[in-house]
């Protein structure tokens, strides 16, 4: 973190040989205080809840990028990212996109929302019997959320949103989880409190509806989220556009517009270039769940112009990863954790969603400049082969 740092040279070492890697790891030590050791193993006993059937362990290439500074409500300072990826380049590009937007001032972040769902559904005969069922779920809200609420000692129901189709009635029940990324957590709320429902109503459900598109990308996480969400913002100098992403500026901008528009025509989710890199390679770094990707890697992606620069806009609606539970207890993921000062802390999960929205705006960044400057192949060639 910048507080340790000292004013220490802020290059990391480059090259392939091991003592490079060696170097990285001691000057990454000398920069935060934290020791990366790749010899860290978890024994076969602690595996249990995340994986069955074990038969060992693979290791996947781990790099570190940095530091990003990011000003936010809840990650400040300057920050080592570590990165899991089998991409050649990515590693590169996001070190480059985050050294552009660090020389010109940082990025700044706001967390605004941290929400997580599961949505059963009631099948009923009749559209009559159907409203009648939301009619009685309005009226016993209260006591159908503190049925909820009390399979979990940290997270908090905070509604439940009623949609109805046809003579299906679906509960999106929403908890913020706290610092888990809490998949299990509402699964249980969601269960007992359909329990409680089926006990008073007599009324049978199925406990996923596919409402909350857990896993998949949609509308419904596109705006209302699955997990945190994430706003972050840098404006990079005209210099440092020219200078570091070789990139002119007037060309950038006025080109810029194709983009959203072709993504609309694509019919994809947003428009963003390769969110989806840059959110597994941390998630693999810091022991969250991959899978979520898939609706994580929505984002909404934006450049305005100003006076000295251009300013690269990201938002983030859906980032499901938590700091507690699940492969965070993994030997080297808890100490990626340390590393990123995500391990402990009342709002470590959401520190941990501003510094991943920093590091993939960065990302973006790198690879629209890439594209604009038709310097994009070029890198591909020089670093993604061997």
């Amino acid at each position: 973190m910048s507080e340790i740092n000292n004013g220490r040279n802020s290059f990391l070492p480059r090259g392939y040989s091991l003592e490079d890697s060696q170097a990285r790891r001691d000057w990454v030590k000398n920069y935060t205080g934290v020791e990366l050791d790749d010899t860290l193993t978890d024994e076969v006993e602690d595996l249990k809840g995340i994986i069955e059937n074990h038969v060992g362990s693979m290791k996947i290439p781990m790099a570190v990028v940095g530091p990003l500074n990011i000003n936010g409500a809840y990650a400040n300072g300057d920050f080592m990212i570590p990165l899991c990826t089998l991409e050649g380049t990515l590693a590169a590009s996001m070190n480059r996109g985050i050294y552009a937007a660090t020389l010109s001032g940082g990025t700044t972040v706001r967390h605004f929302r941290q929400e997580l769902s599961r949505a059963p559904v009631f099948i009923f005969d009749n559209i009559i019997e159907s409203a009648e069922f939301q009619k009685w779920v309005t009226k016993n809200e209260a006591k159908i959320m503190e049925v909820a609420e009390s399979t979990t000692k940290h997270g908090k129901v905070l509604r439940i949103d009623q949609i109805t189709v046809q003579n299906y009635v679906v509960l999106d029940l929403v908890l913020d989880t706290k610092n888990a990324a809490g998949q299990n957590m509402v699964t249980l709320a969601a269960q007992v409190a359909c329990e409680y429902i089926q006990a008073e109503t007599g009324h049978n459900y199925f406990l996923e509806s596919n409402f909350n598109s857990d896993k998949k990308a949609s509308g419904r996480n596109m705006l209302l989220g699955r997990g945190h969400a994430v706003h972050a913002e840098t404006t990079i100098k005209n210099s440092v556009l020219k200078r570091i992403l070789k990139m002119d500026p007037d060309i950038l901008f006025d080109s810029w517009g194709f983009f959203p528009t072709v993504s609309s025509l694509a019919g994809t989710h947003g428009n963003g270039l390769h969110v989806s890199n840059s959110i597994t390679a941390i998630y693999l770094a810091t022991g969250q769940d991959t899978a979520c990707a898939a609706e994580n890697s929505i984002a909404h992606l934006g450049l305005e112009k100003q006076d000295d620069g251009i300013k690269f806009k990201l938002t983030l609606p859906s980032l499901t990863v938590g700091t507690v539970g699940g492969g965070t207890r993994l030997k080297m993921q808890q100490r990626n954790l340390e590393l990123l000062g995500c391990a402990e802390g009342e709002n470590s999960s959401r520190k941990l969603a501003e510094i991943i929205a920093a590091a993939t705006l960065a990302l973006e960044i790198s690879l629209i400049c890439a594209i604009g400057s038709h310097t994009w192949n070029d890198a591909h060639m020089k670093y993604g082969r061997k």
